[in-house]
């Protein structure tokens, strides 16, 4: 038991010197990749350095700029609004000046319309019932002398009826003639 006990003892001493290797090559491996990384941070912080300052001063610079603008844009845009609102107004007033214009021209024309039709209701009655009364005054006078003077054709030509019985109206359209 004993040789087992010193085998065990030896096996246990490599693998310990294997593992003490094994971690110095893991350390040296981490030293050189730890030192790869900081050369790197630091190029690049070289690198970025000045362009994070000058993005700094940029900002340092621009910001009241770009506040100056917001707030004349703010400006503009209420300046326009309100002018807006007036144009507004102004268009909303013109508009109903211009409907009660439209209405009281309608009801001027309208009364005007309605005088000219009773104006010439009046005319056509005042003037067409007098020519219709002396049209029929003119008939009667027309059928009055054509009744005498059928009588009289009747008395000269005893017998001779032919020129009595010709129409009336070639007689007619002379006498309105």
């Amino acid at each position: 038991m004993q040789v087992w006990l010193e085998i065990f003892s030896i096996v246990a001493a490599l693998a310990l010197v294997v593992q003490v290797v094994i971690l110095t090559a893991l350390l040296l491996q981490m030293r050189r990749t730890t030192e790869n990384v900081n050369r790197l941070v630091g190029e690049m912080q070289s690198r970025m350095g000045p362009i994070l300052t000058r993005v700094q001063i940029l900002l340092d610079d621009t910001q009241p700029k770009i506040s100056s603008m917001v707030n004349d844009a703010s400006h503009m845009v209420y300046l326009a609004r309100g002018q807006a609102q007036k144009v507004d107004r102004v268009f909303t007033e013109a508009a109903d000046r211009l409907r009660g214009q439209l209405v009281h021209m309608d009801r001027i024309l309208t009364g005007a319309l309605e005088a000219v039709e009773e104006a010439g209701s009046q005319v056509k009655h005042s003037l067409w019932q007098p020519m219709h009364k002396a049209s029929a005054l003119v008939q009667g006078i027309k059928v009055g002398l054509d009744l005498l003077r059928s009588r009289r054709r009747g008395s000269d030509r005893h017998g001779d009826r032919r020129r009595g019985d010709e129409p009336r109206e070639p007689q007619e359209e002379e006498l309105f003639i």
